[in-house]
């Protein structure tokens, strides 16, 4: 799988952070210490999961090999069809029983208005403990990796998962340093949008 240039990534060469930030930017300080013959763990920082990088050659040339970031356009293609297309109106087939589609009716502006504002506040009303639980597999996918062996991962997963912050904080107190603040402030993403609290 190619990889994008613009990933946001983690590197660390045994318990030591040596990189952060967009590929472009981190991928000579990574190409720099596997050439020197350190052992290198890329993690995508949006799940915790270890990435494949082709290394082979110069910096320049790692950089070539990667995906460009992908355009406006790509990354949203424009929606062609029946519909609103401008807007992004696509029709698609909708199943409900006949007492759903009387109380669309009834709303003010129809089935569709009414469809799609309750899609809206179900998106909204989803979106911290969406972000909570992909912050929360991010963080146990990148401390397995790296962690999985220490005194207090068992501890800190449960607590992970269990959203207190208190515990979590303590099970991971003594790992080394880079590795501990790293999945601290992974767990933080989990706990701001309501995947726990202080103390719970």
């Amino acid at each position: 799988m190619t990889v994008s240039a613009d990933r946001f990534v983690l590197a660390f060469a045994a318990d030591r952070r040596i990189a952060d930030g967009p590929l472009t930017e981190a991928l000579p300080l990574i190409q720099t210490a596997v050439q020197a013959g350190r052992d290198v763990l890329v993690f995508d920082a949006a799940t915790g999961k270890v990435i494949d990088l082709d290394l082979r050659g110069t910096a320049a040339e790692a950089l070539a090999r990667l995906a460009p970031a992908p355009t406006p356009e790509e990354a949203e293609p424009e929606k062609r069809g029946p519909g609103r297309p401008k807007l992004g109106v696509v029709p698609r087939e909708v199943t409900l029983l006949p007492r759903h589609w009387d109380w669309l009716a009834g709303q003010p502006g129809g089935a569709s208005v009414a469809l799609r504002k309750l899609v809206e506040a179900g998106i909204r009303s989803g979106e911290g403990p969406d972000r909570a639980r992909r912050a929360k597999a991010a963080t146990y996918a990148l401390m397995t990796a790296l962690a999985g062996d220490r005194p207090g991962y068992e501890e800190a997963v449960r607590m992970l998962f269990a959203g207190d912050w208190t515990a979590f904080d303590t099970a991971v107190e003594g790992w080394p340093d880079d590795v501990r603040e790293t999945v601290r402030a992974m767990a933080s993403a989990a706990w701001r949008n309501g995947g726990g609290r202080p103390g719970v």
